[in-house]
């Protein structure tokens, strides 16, 4: 499984990198917006800066919800860097662009995916990755992990090349039954990467080692 970071704050970038567990970035205008970056220029320039913090796969968002709108976005973000990956919403348009986009083989992420239908037809228009939100479904009181499952069984009957990308992660158990389904990415704030490391047994028996350790240098 490949750990995203869901964040547009360069130090937490480069925080994740220094564990030497991170594989990749997402972002989008609300994170942006999080950190004071405003206009596209401001934006542009932000993206540079985290492609260069690491080794591949950051998703940077198209504005635009118009077919020719997210054409033109695509072309200007994914010329910022190679390693951009561009994100594209789950949307008539959206996935008209993604098949454009797939055919002159540019990475795309499909993103606000609420449903294994339209999962589906991400895959069908060759996205990269498709990202379906966990946290935001289970937010309204339905199986976040039910859809997921739904989705790794479509995409292993027809062997669809895109990549899962869990994306809304809350907490570890996220991405503890993420992995267990086989899912190939999930992208998370560095809070709950760094909660995968985390146990109390862990600190208690470190603790005694350390005390032992000590004693017998008494």
């Amino acid at each position: 499984m490949k750990f995203f970071i869901d964040t547009a704050l360069l130090s937490e970038i480069e925080e994740a990198a220094s564990l030497g567990i991170l594989d990749g970035v997402t972002t989008n205008p609300s994170l942006m917006a999080k950190v004071g970056i405003q206009g596209q220029e401001a934006i542009y320039q932000h993206y540079k800066k985290i492609c260069d913090l690491v080794d591949n796969n950051v998703s940077a968002e198209v504005i635009s919800t118009d077919f020719e709108g997210m054409m033109k976005e695509a072309d200007a973000l994914a010329g910022i860097d190679e390693k951009i990956v561009v994100k594209i919403p789950m949307i008539p348009d959206g996935v008209k662009a993604i098949k454009k986009l797939s055919g002159m083989g540019a990475r795309t992420n499909c993103t606000l995916v609420f449903s294994a239908g339209q999962a589906l037809v991400a895959a069908k228009a060759g996205a990269t990755y498709v990202s379906p939100f966990l946290g935001r479904l289970d937010d309204i009181s339905m199986d976040s992990m039910e859809m997921l499952g739904q989705i790794v069984n479509i995409y292993q009957n027809y062997n669809f090349q895109t990549e899962i990308l869990g994306a809304s992660v809350r907490h570890p158990m996220h991405v503890i039954t993420a992995a267990e389904m086989g899912v190939d990415v999930v992208t998370a704030s560095l809070k709950t990467l760094k909660a995968l490391f985390q146990h109390p047994l862990t600190d208690v028996g470190l603790e005694k080692f350390l005390a032992d350790y000590q004693k017998s240098q008494k």
